[in-house]
């Protein structure tokens, strides 16, 4: 399963995308995160239903500086499996 996420609110700056590989990894997750011009954070889970679950929902509350207003899922457009968890830039 995969998953496209966007995240508003206070979360660049914060170590957001260092904290989202952190949990990715630890859940066995796959993907990717970046930082958006906009201010948003943008990522794409792959994993077992339960494990991107449970990452989106460490993400509902980020790194103790961090501030989430919302969380916007929707099924990816980009096709392919991963082979780990990146940061890209």
């Amino acid at each position: 399963m995969k998953k496209h996420i966007w995240i508003t609110g206070r979360v660049q700056g914060v170590g957001f995308r260092h904290f989202t590989r952190k949990n990715a990894e630890s859940l066995g997750v796959l993907g990717w995160v970046r930082n958006l011009p906009d201010g948003k954070v943008e990522a794409v889970f792959e994993g077992d239903e339960d494990q991107i679950d449970e990452l989106i929902d460490r993400c509902k509350k980020g790194p103790p500086a961090a501030y989430v207003k919302e969380i916007k899922v929707e099924e990816p457009k980009e096709k392919g499996a991963f082979t780990d968890f990146q940061v890209r830039f």
